[in-house]
């Protein structure tokens, strides 16, 4: 899969995206990252930690957050974008569901566009991702919670996102797909698409996993966000041996590390 000017070998070993959000308000780092130099340091950490993605949100989408218009969003992130690219040498990805966001962001380097909604939010998404020839991480999500064969649904919400971007024009090799943990979904239902990621993995796309510091975890674990690490990359491992390729993280460096342990493991031969 081409994101930028990399050429991502799915299977090869476990590919890791840093999350860089440049917004005041996110569950676990608002404010942290908002300032053009406290951004750059921290894509360098990251980099130097195994980060092979840099994805930067400039909304806040945990529960309740206030949406802002796309004009403060574009403000937020394309500075950053601009500058990442004119430091360090790796793709970017722009988190974000609303089209007029996405062609500014790609604009000022963008090489993916990573969308909660699926391409379901904004109509016009599609077409701007097909348009500039990037790439695209389509999450599933819905508005309403009501299920009735919860997993079949999830796998059925895909595969439409995956012919909505098809449909406009986007390459199948620029797709990869995300179950979504944590949206449209409760603790329960987060933990059985953990324990259930292969008909995910089967649709036949990459597949990233973002579960980072999220409430599965705290909820699971009776834990703040803050001490949310280990519970993070038990899913990440988890994840890696039900067949994803890509994991989007706080905690860089921790989960490279664990990762590149059970990618070794999983790839040892009896000698």
């Amino acid at each position: 899969m081409q994101i930028g000017n990399i050429d991502f070998e799915i299977g090869r070993r476990p590919y890791i995206m840093g999350i860089l959000n440049v917004t005041p308000d996110s569950f676990s780092d608002g404010g942290n990252y908002n300032n053009i130099d406290r951004a750059l340091e921290r894509t360098r950490e990251m980099i130097a930690g195994g980060a092979d993605i840099i994805d930067v949100g400039g909304e806040s989408t945990r529960p309740g957050h206030v949406k802002i218009s796309e004009q403060e969003e574009i403000e937020r992130t394309c500075f950053i974008i601009e500058a990442i690219k004119e430091n360090f040498n790796i793709p970017v990805s722009l988190d974000t569901y609303k089209a007029k966001v996405a062609q500014a962001g790609i604009l000022a380097g963008a090489d993916m566009i990573n969308d909660i909604w699926g391409l379901k939010w904004n109509d016009k998404m599609a077409e701007t991702i097909a348009h500039f020839g990037v790439a695209c991480c389509l999450m599933h999500n819905r508005h309403e919670t009501v299920y009735g064969d919860f997993l079949r649904d999830v796998v059925s919400d895909l595969q439409e996102s995956i012919e909505i971007a098809l449909s406009a024009g986007v390459s199948g090799d620029k797709l990869m797909i995300d179950p979504g943990v944590g949206f449209a979904k409760d603790t329960e239902q987060n933990l059985a698409i953990m324990n259930n990621l292969k008909p995910i993995v089967d649709i036949g796309y990459p597949v990233l996993l973002g579960t980072s510091r999220k409430s599965m975890i705290g909820n699971t674990l009776d834990l703040p966000v803050d001490e949310r690490l280990e519970g993070t990359i038990a899913t990440s491992v988890i994840g890696l041996l039900s067949g994803c390729s890509f994991f989007r993280v706080h905690d860089v460096r921790e989960n490279y590390r664990a990762l590149k342990m059970a990618d070794a493991i999983m790839k040892s031969k009896v000698v």
